[in-house]
């Protein structure tokens, strides 16, 4: 069972738009941080259609708007996970909208931070 394509994550969408949806958690250790998700089943990015995609696109600006009118973030990650060794951990599409503000421990530690430590090299090709 999809946890997304439960009627639960459906009303907890606090924007929407005709083929996306955007959820939110807000808790305290990620404040705004949440997530468009399409409203079809669909496993990856790599499984939208081209209308999903764009109206994603639209559904993004809608969402920082509403952040940055809301919580006043200094910036932003966004990004999708795909598959689980991608860093998926739910089988369906959804884009992190994570606000970032200067005075967290880990601000300017991007999204591929822990990607370049030196203990994360590959040494082969397959």
């Amino acid at each position: 069972m999809c946890p997304f394509c439960q009627p639960e994550a459906q009303t907890k969408a606090l924007l929407e738009s005709k083929h996306n949806l955007y959820i939110a958690s807000w808790d305290k250790v990620l404040l705004g941080s949440g997530m468009i998700i399409t409203k079809q089943h669909r496993e990856t990015l790599f499984d939208v259609t081209e209308e999903e995609f764009v109206d994603s696109y639209h559904l993004l600006h809608e969402v920082k708007k509403m952040l940055d009118e809301q919580l006043h973030p200094d910036g932003y990650n966004v990004g999708w996970n795909c598959y689980p060794v991608g860093g998926q951990t739910v089988a369906h599409v959804h884009m992190h909208i994570i606000p970032r503000y200067q005075d967290e421990p880990m601000a300017g530690k991007g999204i591929r931070h822990h990607l370049k430590q030196i203990e994360n090299t590959r040494t082969s090709i397959r």
